[in-house]
């Protein structure tokens, strides 16, 4: 399906005929599952043709994953392959800490036999996929009376933090990634000067990555818990033992069930709203900040109660800027392994 959307993305090969007409395979690689698809190009389009999941630790590199999907499906005439890391690409090699082997894109075109090879940073190939989705994949939190076009920002908190941008050249939009997420986080109350010192004793490094993710989550819980004495309820400790706390908190705030539930995502938006304010300033956002990832998702309706754009445009001297700024939600599950097939196809 041809996207509805405003995106016009930079993607200088998208007219040459040899991209048109041939197949790739993409790959968003997670550290429990690892998603891959067979994509056909038609039109200036990727089109999904097949898709399956593997669990990732199961095998014992990327390049395996890849040929038992070949294999499953019996495909040939592969092109080109796509891969999307949950860290950063340098020089076609990624070592991400949360997976059990590093890439090579030189290996994997050896051991796949396919001639091309891409790897790109997971919320690069974010930043990629909006121009493939439809505007129905977005939700709007804030919709700006002044919007100027220019760059855009995107924020993902998921198993970790994402960031990237995308450069507004005057005509196109340029994704490109960051590691913003693992900038120090920085208190601005006493509540936070001891929530820090918490954290410090941790992890001795305390990133933004370690108060937004799920182990943020969980890290923003447990301080509430130990440290200012919120009482745990039995429903909440089976939860956690089960291993469903992120699912359990979130429902807890939203049934409203416990003090504490409703305690730890309300500061979780509040510093949510406060890196996207980070991020937007630091990359001139005026085109808009885009919230993606599955926890998100997950809080759209704290997101659209005011709590967040209360807090996302406090600023000293930059609320005149933050006001006009729109925000929205990205719905889109395979924003990730679509934006991947989108660069590799195109870019």
């Amino acid at each position: 399906m041809e996207a509805k959307n405003k995106f016009q993305l930079y993607l200088p090969a998208v007219a040459d005929e040899s991209n048109n007409n041939i197949n790739l395979i993409s790959a968003d690689i997670r550290s429990d599952v690892t998603f891959l698809a067979l994509y056909k190009t038609d039109n200036k389009k990727t089109i999904l043709q097949k898709e399956a999941t593997y669990k990732t630790d199961y095998f014992s590199s990327f390049s395996e994953i890849v040929n038992c999907f070949i294999t499953d499906f019996s495909l040939s005439e592969i092109a080109k392959i796509a891969v999307a890391v949950p860290g950063p690409v340098i020089g076609g090699k990624s070592a991400p800490l949360r997976l059990p082997w590093q890439l090579d894109a030189e290996e994997i075109k050896q051991q796949t036999q396919v001639e091309k090879v891409y790897l790109i940073n997971d919320l690069e190939a974010s930043a990629y996929g909006l121009g493939n989705d439809d505007e129905s994949n977005f939700q709007t939190i804030h919709q700006s009376e002044n919007f100027t076009p220019g760059n855009i920002a995107v924020l993902a908190p998921g198993v970790g933090l994402g960031e990237a941008g995308l450069f507004w050249d005057g005509s196109c939009l340029r994704p490109f990634a960051t590691e913003g997420g693992h900038c120090e986080f920085s208190p601005r109350t006493n509540d936070e000067v001891e929530f820090y010192q918490f954290l410090h004793q941790i992890h001795q490094i305390v990133t933004w990555e370690t108060v937004l993710s799920k182990d943020g989550l969980f890290n923003i819980y447990r301080f509430l818990r130990d440290v200012k004495q919120q009482q745990q309820p039995e429903w909440l400790t089976k939860e956690i033992e089960a291993g469903n706390f992120t699912q359990a908190i979130i429902n807890g705030a939203l049934e409203n069930k416990d003090r504490i539930c409703t305690m730890t995502i309300d500061t979780y938006i509040a510093f949510l709203a406060r890196e996207s304010n980070s991020l937007v300033l630091k990359l001139k956002a005026t085109g808009g900040l885009f919230l993606t990832g599955e926890i998100p998702v997950m809080l759209q309706r704290y997101l659209k109660n005011g709590m967040f754009y209360k807090n996302f445009i406090v600023s000293d001297k930059m609320e005149v800027l933050l006001k006009d700024i729109p925000v929205y939600l990205v719905n889109d599950e395979k924003v990730i392994i679509n934006g991947a097939a989108l660069y590799a196809a195109f870019s």
